[in-house]
């Protein structure tokens, strides 16, 4: 049975930073899509980045381009969202979701952890 278990959300001030992490298991995920997604207060859930576990290739929404940064450590069957300057927008519950399809759309992601929030102050 596929588990994904994120951790890492929190409280910082704008400007900061924050690493997300979300650690997977049931199944052997070479072939799979990681993704972050995340869900605002009173918003749809919308794709954050995803990284491609066979070779690390990497695809970001144009709204954290260039501050998040989304890795993964095999050895730990382990995916990371590294937030810097962070902003109020970037309010949200963060979500783990695993897929076999890179694409930006939650409906191609049968797998999803429960959820950590990362609560920015201004």
């Amino acid at each position: 049975q596929v588990q994904l278990v994120e951790s890492g959300g929190g409280l910082v001030q704008a400007g900061g930073s924050l690493r997300l992490s979300c650690a997977a298991s049931g199944r052997t995920f070479s072939r799979y899509i990681m993704s972050w997604f995340r869900q605002g207060p009173g918003k749809e859930r919308d794709f954050v980045a995803h990284i491609r576990w066979s070779d690390g290739s990497t695809y970001y929404a144009d709204s954290v381009k260039g501050r998040f940064t989304i890795s993964r450590d095999n050895a730990k069957n382990t995916v990371y969202l590294q937030m810097n300057s962070l902003k109020p927008e970037d309010t949200a519950v963060y979500y783990c979701a695993a897929g076999v399809v890179a694409t930006t759309h939650t409906e191609q992601y049968p797998y999803w952890g429960q959820g950590t929030r990362v609560t920015v102050s201004s």
